[in-house]
């Protein structure tokens, strides 16, 4: 009897166990996606490059552009859109609108996050604080310190983004202001040693328990001098994964690997100027939000995006 009723009770789990099957395997953690989409040294070019022979006609244009991340969004659960800087100068849109139109496009495309590239400092802290409202994502710097001038509190040094199941860390370094820009444009702006800033930004959002870790850089991408760069940034600082960077106008078909003293690979991405390209990275991860699989694409804005 004793045996009998030890198979029923066995009989009876063995059956539950079959029932929460599908369950225990819905419950297990599943692959995660997350798709980076990015620009850099947009120069306040509005519209495409004329059809006039020159290198890049034909190529850019933010309408185009917000059709080519639309159609990304709508195929894509989870994206972040980023920009590394100079976003002003270099049309007479931004002579005539001193930089609205550019925030106010930007805006409309849904941008997450910007950093600060010299040219955003040409019409003064306060034609900057002037077009901010404009804006309706953050500019990240970590290393401009605002703290005796007009943009007191104004930008965050990073932002932590929660996609699905992984957390992004998201933080801007910009470049030397003095000697690019006119000193009395930065006033009191103090410029801060990106690499001992990188590595405290690092530290924090690892402490706040984030998966990946980016820097939207205006450093530039490398120089023969010993100045800091994106390539001698990656080098020495530990925990930065990727690194959109902005500033040299340089055109990667892929990105850049550069191996820290960790001995793991920073990626380094950069995808030219005025528009002409977007920046696409797709990251999977496991459940447990370790980097699987990365791939990328450099994606003309060309006349195939061109608004019916």
């Amino acid at each position: 009897m004793q045996r009998r009723e030890f198979i029923r009770k066995a009989g009876l789990a063995t059956g539950a166990l079959a029932t929460l099957g599908p369950a225990l395997a819905d419950a297990r953690p599943r692959e995660q996606r997350l798709t980076i989409l990015h620009t850099n040294d947009m120069h306040s070019r509005i519209e495409p490059f004329p059809s006039d022979g020159r290198r890049w006609e034909g190529l850019g244009g933010m309408a185009r552009r917000l059709t080519l991340i639309e159609r990304i969004r709508s195929q894509e659960e989870h994206v972040l859109l980023l920009d590394a800087g100079d976003i002003w100068q270099g049309t007479p849109y931004f002579n005539f609108f001193n930089g609205e139109l550019e925030f106010t496009l930007m805006s409309r495309m849904r941008y997450d996050a910007a950093t600060l590239g010299n040219h955003d400092f040409d019409i003064g802290l306060e034609g900057l604080a002037a077009q901010l409202p404009n804006a309706s994502f953050p500019f990240l710097t970590a290393n401009y310190d605002f703290s005796d001038t007009i943009l007191k509190g104004k930008f965050p040094p990073y932002k932590v983004f929660q996609k699905g199941g992984i957390r992004v860390g998201v933080f801007g370094l910009g470049i030397q202001l003095k000697g690019l820009v006119a000193d009395a444009l930065f006033a009191q702006t103090r410029y801060l040693d990106p690499v001992a800033v990188a590595r405290e930004m690092v530290q924090e959002l690892r402490s706040q328990g984030c998966h990946l870790i980016i820097c939207l850089s205006h450093l530039g991408l490398e120089y023969e001098s010993t100045k800091i760069s994106d390539m001698r940034l990656a080098s020495q600082v530990e925990g930065i994964d990727l690194i959109i960077g902005g500033h040299t106008h340089s055109f990667l078909e892929e990105p850049r690997r550069v191996v820290n003293p960790a001995g793991q690979e920073v990626l380094i991405n950069q995808v030219g100027w005025s528009g002409v390209y977007l920046g696409r990275l797709d990251y999977r991860f496991d459940g447990r939000g370790r980097t699987t699989d990365i791939s990328w694409q450099t994606m003309p804005i060309d006349r195939s995006l061109q608004l019916s």
